[in-house]
């Protein structure tokens, strides 16, 4: 990881002085000091720093609302032990949206104007995402790690508070893609995706990534997030006989499919399902022995995967996550990705020259190589001025027994397909 410097200078960090700057009206800021005299420090003191992040705790996206609980149980270990980022205590809020973009929009003004929080940290989903990025961009507050691929956030350069953490969805499309031209290159494929802008990012990518090849998608059927079932969807595209099925969906619907997809006994095709429905929470009221076989991507650890049994950072999640969040099972792997994404912040609000709004956007944007012990080896977080990425290797794996299995190494989609733009 490069070396940067925390503050102004070490000495104003020793005397716990900020450098911050201006004040928000209302907000709660620190003394401005140096090249960092006259940035926004609302939300943000010598001795606390507030966050707010945008969870579907209710609704059909409802399983992420485990992600929350791992981020709050880091920042809550990290302010007991280490005395917060840089001495200052984290205090986390959380909001559900239901997976409604209206509500977020909603609960983005409470956090900013009501709350006064220093950043909006995590907001979850593409269409969450998006309604909420043009008022973050006005408000100039830094909307960081935000809880979705889509590519846009990397590629768009109008709205430069606002940057994704995960893989983008294409991606993992690009990785997929790869998959199939080695294994079945002249496979056909169904997909289901979500009818927005993440189920057509991904899909987009998808096809784009095919161009040129022998592999063929013979079948698509889209759902919408307020559908009750996809079974109508499923049985279309089981009739289209294709020997490879592409499930681009959210937790709910990525049950359903993998459920339908089990007990068409007439329809067995290789299952791929994206990352962000691959959770083993996803597939276990499926029942695991339905899921044998199937296919994803990741690039953090698995808390169920025996691998990292002994590694230092996996144990240290468990025995914190008993520790701060005794009713959340360390074994869930969203709350692994929570832990994961946390720790990324801390990394970066570490790295900021200025603890103010501003430090903190250039900070997530100037990454080299930061490594994050809950990231798969090999998978570091690097962003510069034409690289809005922070992630961008992922590892193919699949589900054996009951927990998924790694396989082959680790993909650096930079190097094997070149970089996104806009």
């Amino acid at each position: 990881m490069r070396v940067t410097a925390i503050g102004c200078t070490a000495v104003l960090l020793l005397a716990m002085t900020a450098c911050g700057g201006r004040e928000e009206a209302g907000g709660t800021g620190t003394t401005a000091t140096g090249e960092c005299q006259g940035q926004q420090t609302t939300g943000i003191t010598d001795k606390s720093l507030k966050l707010g992040g945008i969870y579907p705790l209710s609704g059909p996206a409802s399983a992420y609302g485990a992600i929350p609980k791992g981020i709050k149980a880091y920042f809550d270990f990290v302010n007991a032990e280490q005395n917060g980022i840089g001495g200052r205590k984290v205090e986390f809020l959380v909001r559900d949206d239901g997976y409604q973009p209206p509500k977020a929009v909603e609960e983005a003004r409470r956090l900013v104007e009501q709350e006064k929080v220093f950043a909006l940290f995590q907001t979850l989903g593409t269409p969450s995402t998006t309604a909420t990025w043009d008022y973050a961009n006005q408000q100039k507050v830094p909307q960081v790690f935000v809880a979705t691929g889509a590519s846009t956030w990397g590629t768009d350069t109008a709205h430069p508070w606002t940057i994704g953490w995960q893989p983008n969805y294409v991606s993992e499309a690009r990785v997929y893609a790869q998959y199939l031209k080695q294994e079945k290159p002249e496979a056909k494929v169904a997909v289901l995706f979500q009818n927005d802008d993440f189920g057509k990012d991904l899909l987009g990518g998808f096809k784009r990534a095919l161009e040129g090849t022998q592999v063929k998608i013979v079948a698509e059927q889209s759902y919408e997030v307020t559908d009750p079932s996809v079974d109508p969807q499923m049985s279309n595209l089981a009739e289209s006989k294709a020997d490879v099925f592409l499930n681009v969906t959210t937790p709910k619907f990525g049950s359903q499919a993998l459920a339908a997809d089990a007990k068409n006994t007439s329809w067995n095709p290789v299952h791929i399902v994206n990352n962000v429905a691959a959770s083993v929470t996803v597939l276990k009221p499926v029942g695991f022995e339905n899921v044998q076989g199937v296919v994803s991507s990741t690039y953090y650890k698995d808390p169920n995967d025996p691998t990292w049994q002994s590694d230092p950072e996996m144990m240290r999640y468990q025995a914190k996550m008993k520790q701060y969040a005794p009713d959340a099972d360390p074994a869930v792997p969203y709350h692994a990705f929570g832990w994961a994404v946390a720790s990324s912040f801390h990394k970066a609000m570490e790295a900021a020259k200025c603890p103010t709004r501003e430090g903190l956007r250039d900070s997530v944007r100037a990454l080299g190589n930061v490594q994050v012990d809950m990231l798969l080896p090999g998978v570091t977080m690097s962003t510069g001025p034409d690289d809005g990425f922070p992630i961008e290797s992922m590892q193919l794996m699949t589900f054996k027994g009951e927990r998924w299995e790694l396989f082959g190494d680790v993909i650096d989609t930079r190097k094997e397909f070149g970089p996104l733009t806009g």
